[in-house]
C-alpha cells in the first residue's frame, strides 16, 4: 500500500457495541477498498478534551464514533476545536445534534433562544431503518450503486428556521434527507471534508461493499495528505 494514514476515532469505546465494532471493521473495509494503510487510534472524550493545539495536527482526519455520548459537554468542545481547523472530519451517529449544537453557538443562529433541534426520536437502545434521499450532485452519485437504507440509534429533526439559515449564511449545505423530510446528512462550506450524519454508515459496510460516506472521508484524508505532504 503506497499511502498511510493516521486517523482519530473519537468515543469511548465499549465493546458491548455493535456499533463500535462495525467502526473498526468499516475501516478495514475502506483501506482495503482503497489501497491504503490506515492506523486508527480511540480517543476517549476525556483525553481528547485535553489535546494541545499541536496535538490534533498529528492525526490526519477524525471519525467520531456512534454514541451513545457520555459527555455532550465535551464532545461539544472537541467538534468546536476541530472545526476551526482543515483536517477532513466524519462525525456519525449521536454527535450529529451536537455538531449542529455547535453551529448554532458559533454563527449565533439562536438569538431569541428558541429550541431547533428535537430530542433523540429514536430509541437509542434499538437501531431504526431510515431512507437515504440524497439531495446533492456528489451525494446522488455516493448512493447510485449502494442501498440507501441505513440504521440508526439517532434521528433529530431541525426547526425550518435553522435549515434556512444554515443555507442563507453558507454555513452548511444539506447533502441528504431522510424520509420524514428531516436533513440526514450535511457538510460544511468552506471546508474540503467535514461531513455529520445523523444515522451509522458503519453497520452497513462490508469488506465487498464499503460504505461510500466513509471511504470518501478516507479519500479525502488521503487528499489531504498529499497536498500537506
Amino acid at each position: 500500500m503506497s499511502q498511510s494514514l493516521k486517523i482519530a476515532i473519537v468515543g469511548d469505546f465499549d465493546f458491548t457495541y455493535n456499533s463500535h465494532h462495525a467502526t473498526n471493521m468499516a475501516v478495514d473495509h475502506s483501506a482495503y477498498f482503497l489501497e491504503v494503510d490506515i492506523n486508527y487510534y480511540w480517543i476517549k472524550l476525556s483525553e481528547i478534551v485535553k489535546f494541545k493545539s499541536q496535538q490534533f495536527n498529528q492525526y490526519d482526519g477524525f471519525l467520531f464514533a456512534p454514541g451513545p455520548v457520555k459527555n455532550p459537554f465535551f464532545l461539544h468542545g472537541i467538534i468546536k476545536e476541530i472545526i476551526n481547523r482543515k483536517i477532513p472530519t466524519l462525525i456519525t451517529g449521536e454527535g450529529f445534534k451536537i455538531l449542529l449544537e455547535v453551529l448554532i453557538n458559533k454563527y449565533r443562529l439562536n438569538s431569541y433562544g428558541e429550541k431547533q433541534v428535537s430530542d433523540n426520536l429514536v430509541d437509542g437502545k434499538n437501531f431504526n431503518k431510515i431512507t437515504i434521499l440524497p439531495h446533492s450532485k456528489e451525494f446522488i452519485q455516493l448512493y447510485e450503486n449502494y442501498s440507501n437504507i441505513e440504521l440508526t440509534s439517532a434521528r433529530y429533526s431541525m426547526y425550518p428556521q435553522l435549515i434556512s439559515e444554515l443555507q442563507l449564511n453558507n454555513i452548511a449545505d444539506i447533502e441528504a434527507y431522510n424520509q420524514f423530510e428531516d436533513p440526514e446528512i450535511i457538510s460544511l462550506q468552506n471546508h474540503d471534508f467535514f461531513v455529520g450524519c445523523g444515522f451509522c454508515p458503519q453497520i452497513s459496510s462490508t469488506r465487498e461493499r464499503p460504505h461510500p460516506v466513509i471511504y470518501t472521508f478516507f479519500k479525502a484524508c488521503v487528499i489531504s495528505l498529499e497536498k500537506t505532504g
